[in-house]
């Protein structure tokens, strides 16, 4: 007999058994009883299963009788929630139209669009959703990070901010708060460059969202960075090791403070590699963090002497 815990949320069933008091309270899902594990007795009989009224033994199976569409999204305009008629003029059976059904059925898909995008709202929903679907992939953004993005952009949009803004910038922004919360390192040249937006604008966008909204942003950190440059670098774990003890102990002493995460990650990473015999040029190293030599030259400068770091290979 399958029997297992109940929730019940019936408002005329008590929480206990009316005849010992017991909260011990068990369902038997065969037979539809409610009974008390203490004295036995029935507190309800025939209950109706809420279930589905089909079975399955596998997940193909599942997946196949299930009457149930795709879970809502913030980053489709509609969260997926309106009807979508099929192009192919075919009926359930798989069978072709008569001309007349294909016409009918031509001009109900064709007001299922306009119906779909029917306000400005709409108009603009639908054409963000595409950019953040576009940028997202571009940059490689994990879905649970897009949505994010998606729900602070429908924010803006209810704080009346995207007027007389690009809907681009304003999306690029959306993205780079939510890896900013994620602590996803990403930086605004990255967004620049893949949205055909200069970065001041991007800048003057991110900082409305995070003004308007009251966005908490954590701190970046030129740790999170680390693993990044490394692995385009092709550098040793050993290597990445000794630069994220080089940044905590530079954090340590107060260096890192009012310094561009990217420029000190990029300086400790060719600190460690040239320590560790992996000889990296601040060519290389200043191209994949996307910041000048003079940079990586500068910011190395200041760890190797507030450090007392001796630019000698490791034994």
């Amino acid at each position: 007999m399958d029997i297992e815990r109940k929730n019940r949320c019936l408002d005329d069933v008590n929480d206990n058994c009316p005849e010992c008091g017991s909260f011990n309270l068990l369902s038997d899902q065969c037979r539809g009883d409610l009974i008390c594990s203490s004295c036995g007795l029935i507190l309800e009989s025939n209950a109706i299963d809420q279930g589905a009224e089909w079975r399955a033994f596998n997940s193909a199976d599942m997946n196949k009788k299930s009457r149930v569409g795709a879970p809502s999204s913030l980053s489709i305009h509609d969260k997926g929630l309106s009807t979508i008629i099929d192009w192919r003029d075919r009926d359930a059976f798989g069978n072709k139209l008569s001309p007349k059904r294909r016409a009918q059925a031509y001009r109900l898909r064709k007001w299922q669009v306009r119906m779909r995008i029917h306000s400005s709202i709409d108009r603009n929903l639908a054409f963000a959703m595409s950019e953040l679907d576009r940028l997202c992939s571009q940059i490689g953004i994990a879905k649970i990070h897009k949505e994010t993005a998606a729900l602070i952009y429908r924010r803006t949009i209810d704080m009346k901010l995207i007027r007389g803004r690009s809907i681009e910038a304003m999306i690029a922004g959306s993205i780079y708060a939510a890896c900013r919360i994620a602590r996803i390192p990403r930086t605004l040249d990255e967004f620049a460059k893949n949205s055909r937006i200069n970065r001041r604008e991007l800048g003057r966008c991110y900082r409305l969202i995070l003004r308007e909204l009251k966005l908490k942003i954590p701190t970046a950190t030129p740790t999170r960075f680390i693993s990044r440059f490394a692995n385009d670098l092709k550098v040793s774990t050993q290597s990445q090791l000794s630069a994220i003890k080089i940044l905590k102990e530079a954090s340590r002493r107060g260096i890192t403070s009012g310094k561009d995460p990217c420029g000190l990650a990029a300086a400790s990473i060719y600190v460690a590699a040239f320590q560790h015999g992996e000889r990296k040029t601040q060519k290389e190293i200043a191209r994949v963090a996307n910041i000048t030599e003079v940079t990586v030259r500068n910011r190395y400068k200041e760890l190797i002497k507030h450090l007392n770091i001796t630019m000698n290979p490791l034994e």
